[in-house]
C-alpha cells in the first residue's frame, strides 16, 4: 500500500494536469477551477478515510464537521440568540468530529467497500450535490468537480495495487486484488447499501446536460489540439515577449491606482482650459 506522501503527491500531479487542460480550455472562472482541483486532491487520498488513524480520516471529518457546523449556523442564525448560536455551531462541529468519527471507523473496515470503484461513484455524486446545492455552483461547475474526486479516487485504488505487486521479488503480496475493485465480494451486505446510496443520490443530483455539452465540444477539442505545443516551436516566446514589452521604456504605460491620478487629471484640464 502506498504511502500517504505518494498518495497526496500523485493526486496532486494528476490534478494539476486536468486542471491545466480545463484552464485551456477556458470552461470555467478561475476560482472555480481551485476548487474542482481541490476536489481532485481529496479523492486521491479519500479510500483511505476507513483506516480509523490515517491522516486522510481524521483531516476529512475535520473539514466536514467546520463545513457542517457553518452551514447550520448561517441556516438558524436569523432565528437564534448568540449564546443559542454558539450551540448550534459547537455542538454540531464536535458530533461530526468526534462522534460521527467514532460511528463511521465503528462499522468501516479497511480495504472494504471504500476501496471500490463503486464508493467512487458514490463520493462523485455526493460531490456534485454539495458543489451544486450546497455551494450554489452551477451544474457544470459541480459534474466537473464530481469528475475530477472520482479521478482522484481511481488514482488512490490503482496506486494501491501497484505497490500490491512486488517488482524485486518477483511476486505478488497478499493485499492483491483488495484495491482496485468494482465492489467488496467479501461484505456483500456493505455493498449492497453503498449501491442503494448511489440509487438514492441519483434521484437528486443536477442536470449532466450542461457538462456533457461542454466536454463534447468538438471545437474545444480542436482549440485544446492546437494549444498542446507553442506555436512555430518557440517555447516560452510568449513569455518573454511580455517580459520585454513590461521593460521597455518607450512602450510603457503609465500606472495607475486608485483615483489620485483621475483628481490630477482633472485639475490638469482645467488649467489648460481658456478663462471665460
Amino acid at each position: 500500500m502506498a504511502n500517504f506522501t505518494t498518495h497526496i503527491v500523485t493526486g496532486t500531479i494528476v490534478s494539476g494536469s486536468l486542471a491545466t487542460l480545463t484552464l485551456a480550455a477556458d470552461v470555467i472562472a478561475p476560482e472555480n477551477l481551485v476548487a474542482v482541483t481541490m476536489a481532485g486532491v481529496l479523492g486521491s487520498v479519500l479510500p483511505d478515510i476507513d483506516l480509523k488513524d490515517s491522516r486522510p480520516s481524521r483531516a476529512l471529518f475535520a473539514g466536514l464537521a467546520i463545513f457542517f457546523s457553518f452551514a447550520a449556523l448561517f441556516h438558524f442564525a436569523p432565528l437564534l440568540s448568540i449564546a443559542e448560536m454558539w450551540i448550534i455551531w459547537l455542538g454540531t462541529l464536535l458530533f461530526v468530529r468526534y462522534g460521527l468519527h467514532s460511528i463511521f471507523h465503528r462499522y468501516a473496515v479497511h480495504r472494504g467497500v471504500w476501496h471500490s470503484i463503486l464508493a467512487g461513484v458514490f463520493c462523485a455524486l455526493l460531490t456534485a450535490i454539495i458543489f451544486h446545492y450546497a455551494l450554489g455552483r452551477p451544474e457544470g461547475v459541480a459534474w466537473l468537480g464530481a469528475g475530477f474526486l472520482f479521478v482522484g479516487y481511481l488514482t488512490h485504488l490503482t496506486l494501491d495495487e501497484i505497490y500490491s505487486v512486488d517488482v524485486m521479488d518477483n511476486r505478488l503480496k497478499a493485499s492483491f486484488g483488495t484495491a482496485l475493485k468494482f465492489v467488496d465480494a467479501r461484505r456483500p451486505a456493505a455493498s449492497g447499501a453503498m449501491l442503494a446510496c448511489v440509487a438514492v443520490l441519483l434521484l437528486v443530483v443536477p442536470s449532466t446536460r450542461t457538462f456533457v455539452e461542454g466536454i463534447s465540444s468538438r471545437s474545444m477539442w480542436v482549440d485544446l489540439h492546437r494549444r498542446l505545443l507553442p506555436e512555430d516551436d518557440r517555447w516560452f516566446a510568449a513569455i518573454a515577449k511580455e517580459a520585454k514589452f513590461a521593460t521597455s521604456p518607450d512602450e510603457a504605460t503609465p500606472l495607475t491606482t486608485g483615483a489620485l491620478p483621475a483628481v490630477a487629471d482633472q485639475e490638469s484640464s482645467r488649467a489648460e482650459a481658456p478663462a471665460e
